[in-house]
């Protein structure tokens, strides 16, 4: 591992981060497909649609499938497979646990997920045990902040979940932090590229069947000095600090 200073917050991506809704998508999307005539998402199609406002990964899906309807249409006929299984998701391997352990060592947290609003609000409302302890520092899909287009991969996301926290920081009067003091959780190639060139540390569990399709090499790439992780459960936070 790089050097690197003191670690000062956690950024965390959620779906099939913190969460295993990445499936979810996944059954949701083929449902629509199958409808169609069309063959199930593969992994390779799959790791690009990772991290995504909804409206970009459904564009995707479109073309790669050749799709006879709009982005909206997929959208609306998702969202009735998934609007079911919302209230069944649940925290993936050590996610809760050190959402909990950096609560109490008072690091600070903020999620940055590409969900809109409704949808983030639907996925944890019986999840709040967990995401009550990121407080103020929500950033959705769907913030206006967000220029248009700007999603992961791009960084916007993540220095904004950063700038929610260096505000408060701010108001207290204490001393900002800067990205290169930052870790990114990620799963998906997009996020974790938009954490790197954030200028932030990234730790990356990706879902293990787009582990199968990664090249070692790429990922190494995506991550910069940052890490790959099979499992979250994995993390050593004495490594940093933390």
């Amino acid at each position: 591992m790089s050097v690197m200073p003191k670690v000062k917050a956690c950024l965390f991506d959620m779906d099939g981060f913190l969460i295993n809704t990445e499936d979810m998508y996944t059954v949701a999307t083929n449902t629509v497909l199958k409808k169609y005539n069309k063959p199930p998402l593969t992994w390779k199609i799959k790791i690009q649609l990772q991290g995504r406002p909804g409206p970009k990964a459904a564009e995707l899906v479109i073309d790669w499938a050749k799709l006879p309807i709009t982005v909206e249409e997929l959208t609306k006929q998702s969202s009735v497979v998934l609007d079911k299984m919302w209230p069944t998701c649940q925290f993936l391997p050590g996610a809760l646990e050190l959402l909990k352990h950096l609560s109490e060592t008072n690091v600070p947290i903020a999620l940055a997920t590409s969900s809109a609003k409704d949808k983030y609000i639907a996925k944890t409302n019986h999840l709040r045990e967990g995401f009550d302890l990121f407080g103020p520092h929500v950033i959705t899909g769907d913030d206006e902040r967000i220029p248009p287009g700007r999603g992961k991969p791009c960084p916007d996301i993540w220095l904004l979940a950063l700038k929610s926290i260096n505000d408060e920081r701010a108001e207290k009067g204490l001393e900002i932090i800067k990205p290169e003091e930052v870790i990114v959780f990620e799963d998906g190639v997009p996020g974790a590229i938009g954490g790197r060139d954030a200028g932030a540390y990234v730790v990356m569990v990706p879902h293990p069947c787009a582990m199968d399709v990664l090249d070692v090499e790429y990922l190494k790439e995506v991550v910069g000095n940052g890490e790959v992780l099979t499992s979250l459960t994995e993390f050593d936070c004495t490594k940093f600090g933390l």
